[in-house]
């Protein structure tokens, strides 16, 4: 029986092998993919036996070389990139970001997904079109990917660009293509460090300490832990709790506490407590009288 390392590397190796052959640009051969992956050819031929028993039409073609014969099917895109991005190590999440970029992307979805890892392992900067929120295209656009990750129901990236790290969504990258640039790859710890203080998908290196007050209620149902790493708890004898915790922005956690509603209460910064009730008096003037 293989090794669970060997057995991760196969599995990783034919899904990727999926999403490198399913652009119709790509004309890999067989022993193109033992090239790229350093095995044998024999190799990368039983990989595609494997697939075709996996219910996935994919052969190698005199002159053609390897392609999938149909589109996959949006649920099998599914099932592919959850057990790629598992295998590569992210977070176990329930897929949603995955249903959304497969409904924007289509057939590009495992296909991108694939392309930007393995840039990341191999350091090699990508170029893309990008969609920004003024709906304006920036063409051309080269990043070097760090890391990708979920969060808000969306696929982002971590890359840098000219410079500085930012976040991209992953959904509103178009054309993207591998470019022949290396760069130096961005160290594992500088891109936890934007991740440390994260509530949800805002990724900074401001640091904002917040005491909050949870009633009994609140305190039986929110497990501080699992929403913030670092959260410290005391308890006090009615039940409740107050959680002392850091995070890097103030309006996300803001917006949070506002969905909660009732039983939950900002003790400080006093700039928070001015964020809530902002908040809250937007909320209900949207039922006023008009």
């Amino acid at each position: 029986m293989p090794r669970t390392h060997d057995l991760r590397t196969k599995l990783k190796r034919q899904i990727e092998i999926v999403g490198l052959c399913a652009d119709p640009a790509n004309r890999y051969k067989v022993v193109d993919l033992a090239i790229l992956f350093n095995c044998q050819e024999l190799t990368i031929k039983r990989d595609l036996q494997d697939l075709r028993s996996s219910g996935i039409d994919i052969h190698s073609v005199p002159r053609k070389g390897v392609s999938t014969s149909r589109s996959l099917q949006p649920a099998k895109m599914k099932e592919l990139i959850t057990q790629y991005t598992a295998l590569s190590a992210f977070d176990q999440e329930i897929d949603k970001a995955t249903s959304v970029l497969v409904g924007k992307q289509k057939t590009d979805a495992l296909r991108n997904i694939v392309l930007l890892q393995r840039c990341i392992d191999e350091g090699i900067a990508v170029k893309l079109d990008y969609e920004k929120v003024s709906g304006e295209i920036s063409k051309g656009r080269e990043l070097h990917p760090a890391r990708l990750f979920r969060a808000d129901g969306q696929w982002r990236l971590i890359a840098k660009d000219n410079g500085v790290l930012k976040q991209f969504l992953l959904t509103k990258m178009n054309h993207i293509r591998q470019s022949d640039r290396k760069f130096k790859k961005i160290p594992t710890q500088e891109v936890d460090a934007l991740f440390l203080n994260s509530f949800r998908s805002f990724l900074g290196t401001d640091r904002f300490p917040v005491r909050l007050h949870l009633s009994k209620r609140w305190a039986g149902i929110i497990k501080p832990r699992q929403h913030f790493e670092q959260a410290e708890v005391i308890e006090r004898k009615d039940g409740s709790i107050d959680m002392l915790i850091v995070v890097n922005n103030l309006q996300e956690i803001a917006g949070w506490i506002v969905a909660r509603g009732k039983g939950i209460t900002v003790v400080e910064p006093e700039e928070l407590k001015v964020m809530v009730v902002e908040l809250a008096k937007g909320t209900l003037m949207n039922y006023g009288k008009r």
